[in-house]
């Protein structure tokens, strides 16, 4: 399947920070050899023994049998990991007993050629749903060539190992200190379809050489993943493998953090969601076959629940999504959307505005209104629409794209 590059594909992938105490390799597995690409499809990071790690997965109750063992890892280690290993091409997912077997090969050949303990060890797959591999130890069998290849990061070469039908490698970075110590922030991600993040996103790996205790970066990480992968929509549907995990290896030689409240975290808090906010945009601005980036705010409701629930009912409908497409600055599907949430809103004083253009107000149609601007506003590739629900003073930003024919047509062809 030959994948348009998205419009919003930067020129270069960015420089990223060398983060301290973090190793990587890739090397081609060939699950794409059959589709007629030689690439590479699996990644491992080793990081040092005390590392952190904390992780949020898809809520979905099909879930893969890797995000199965990523949390009972979690639980296991207490917060702690020293390696990860992702593939593309196959999600492991509802494959059954064969699906464990691969797993536990796979973490036999993790702590066997790299010495560490195997609830330290961590896995994630993407791809196709249902299809078991040859054979258990398919993916296991890859660890020594890893081992031998690994060095520091090439990020790039990193973000583009687990990529199924993204057209761009994605990632992001910051720096910041802890206490006056410099601390680096460097994360990859992967995702294109099946978007709507239900506790994380596709594949997303964030790696740190702050020290951060377990339980403090496990707070971090949900409090930044909110607003930021789990406010990303690219088509409502939501995958069986979402996995995003934070590793903090705690090599920079910043103090211990370990408590939430500390005042030293404020700079680092501020950078990580800097990057996680970056990656939730590129991930939508790589939504399969969009051609414009969309980003929903919505105003005045009862509470920041209500307020994104009303922005996803915007940014999920087909009707309001095939309409930007199109470049229709069509209001009245937002009003039909933000009604169908069933959320509280005060109907007759409700405001809504494309860019800074008034469009509706007082129960119709704004008086100020004018089609040419607002058709001009929608012609172009990044649009903004802000609602004021006139319900409450909660507020919540949604980012989602496009529906265009290119999406069928990805979809159509994904597994040829």
């Amino acid at each position: 399947m030959k994948l348009t590059p998205s419009p919003f594909a930067p020129d270069r992938f960015p420089d990223l920070p060398s983060v301290k105490g973090v190793e990587a390799a890739t090397a081609s597995r060939g699950f794409y050899e059959k589709r007629g690409a030689l690439r590479d499809d699996v990644f491992l990071f080793v990081c040092p023994e005390g590392t952190s790690v904390a992780g949020v997965f898809t809520r979905s109750t099909t879930a893969s049998a890797d995000v199965d063992w990523c949390r009972e890892a979690l639980k296991e280690g207490g917060g702690r990991g020293r390696a990860l290993v992702a593939n593309a091409g196959n999600s492991n997912a509802f494959t059954g007993k064969a699906g464990v077997l691969k797993n536990e090969a796979t973490l036999s050949a993790m702590t066997g050629t790299l010495g560490v303990d195997k609830a330290e060890c961590f896995l994630a797959a993407t791809g196709v749903i249902g299809e078991p591999l040859p054979d258990a130890a398919y993916v296991g069998k890859m660890l020594p060539e890893l081992k031998d290849k690994l060095g520091p990061p090439d990020w790039e070469a990193c973000a583009r190992a687990f990529m199924t039908t993204d057209t761009f490698p994605k990632g992001a970075g910051a720096t910041c200190e802890i206490d006056g110590v410099p601390v680096a922030i460097a994360g990859i991600l992967k995702g294109s379809g099946m978007i709507m993040p239900n506790m994380a996103t596709m594949l997303c790996y964030v790696f740190t050489d702050a020290a951060i205790a377990p339980d403090v970066l496990d707070r971090l990480l949900r409090d930044t993943v909110d607003p930021t992968l789990n406010s990303v929509t690219v088509d409502g549907d939501t995958s069986t493998s979402d996995t995003c995990m934070l590793f903090a290896t705690g090599a920079s030689g910043a103090p211990m953090i370990d408590t939430l409240e500390d005042p030293r975290l404020d700079g680092f808090r501020e950078a990580l969601f800097d990057v996680f906010r970056d990656l939730s945009h590129q991930l939508v601005k790589d939504g399969e076959g969009a051609s414009k980036f969309v980003e929903i705010r919505v105003e005045g409701a009862v509470s920041q629940s209500s307020a994104k629930t009303i922005g996803l009912h915007i940014a999920n409908s087909p009707l309001i999504k095939t309409a930007i497409a199109a470049g229709d600055a069509n209001w009245g599907r937002i009003v039909m959307a933000i009604g169908k949430s069933l959320e509280p809103i005060a109907k007759d004083e409700m405001r809504i505005w494309f860019a800074d253009h008034l469009v509706a107000e007082g129960g119709m149609r704004a008086s100020g209104y004018d089609e040419a601007l607002a058709t001009a506003h929608f012609a172009g590739d990044h649009i903004a629409i802000r609602v004021d629900v006139a319900a409450g003073r909660d507020t919540w930003t949604v980012w989602t794209c496009d529906l265009t024919h290119a999406y069928v047509d990805i979809n159509g062809a994904y597994r040829t």
